[in-house]
């Protein structure tokens, strides 16, 4: 495809962004009742859900490690996720390399060491996929163990960036990832000086180019990790916000009457 087709005289995107700019994000925690930790994550178009289940015991003894939880991890992508039909053996692979990429990334951020003898499951499943599905599941995943309260090193965050037509162009849609152009995945600990933890790349680039597209990657790592601790924040706020509440009416006599005076009274005595 020309250039143009991709990134406008006037510097926009198909869409409407910015070479530099990210798709919009959004995030939800606490979507299942069911699972330990849940979170529901988009980039643009892109809607991945996990869940996460554990610590707990492992289901297999011959598994079990001593010094440190295992990971068991599970992707899929919803058959209405894509208006394409997918060959299943290319589709089987690219889940298993998903796969492979969650459940590493996860194992190094997951302070695994603390819980030993046991087992942490991470399902992840992309209910809609416009490129970046990588990146998202990564996000969602990590969202879900923070959900659950499981100890971390630090949050993870994952962006990729792509080169179309000698334009670095950062966290592509499908049309763009169609491109043919190099596309580089990266998932980072931000508060460890931005330490790479992922990095997957598609195609060649010249050095010079390559550090140009992992820059904007990173960068995009970085807001990515800024939106997710917002949501985390607000996130960990309700939930306060709503145990205090609780507290309040087993105190008040839960009867919806003179809750405030109740409460006085037990701080004054």
């Amino acid at each position: 495809m020309p250039a143009a087709e991709y990134v406008s005289p006037e510097g926009l995107r198909l869409d409407g962004r910015r070479p530099k700019e990210l798709r919009q994000l959004r995030a939800e925690l606490g979507v299942l009742s069911s699972a330990t930790g849940s979170a529901l994550f988009e980039m643009g178009n892109t809607k991945v859900l996990a869940a996460v289940f554990g610590p707990k015991p492992v289901e297999q003894r011959s598994q079990e490690d001593e010094k440190r939880a295992i990971i068991k991890c599970e992707y899929a992508m919803a058959t209405f996720s894509t208006g394409e039909r997918r060959r299943r053996g290319k589709a089987d692979r690219r889940a298993t390399e998903i796969t492979m990429a969650i459940r590493n990334t996860l194992e190094q951020t997951i302070l695994t060491e603390l819980l030993p003898r046991s087992q942490i499951d991470i399902y992840v499943q992309v209910l809609q996929a416009d490129g970046g599905t990588r990146c998202a599941c990564i996000n969602a995943a990590c969202l879900a163990v923070a959900a659950a309260a499981i100890p971390m090193r630090d949050l993870v965050a994952s962006c990729a960036a792509g080169y179309l037509e000698s334009t670095p162009l950062l966290d592509l849609n499908y049309l763009e990832d169609s491109g043919g152009g190099p596309d580089v995945a990266v998932a980072i600990h931000p508060n460890y000086d931005n330490r790479v933890v992922l990095l997957q790349q598609d195609n060649r680039l010249a050095i010079e180019t390559f550090e140009q597209v992992l820059e904007l990657a990173v960068a995009g790592c970085r807001a990515v990790s800024g939106f997710m601790r917002e949501r985390l924040q607000e996130h960990t706020q309700a939930l306060a916000a709503a145990q205090d509440a609780g507290e309040q009416d087993d105190v008040g006599g839960g009867d919806g009457e003179d809750d405030d005076d109740d409460v006085m009274g037990v701080d004054d005595f």
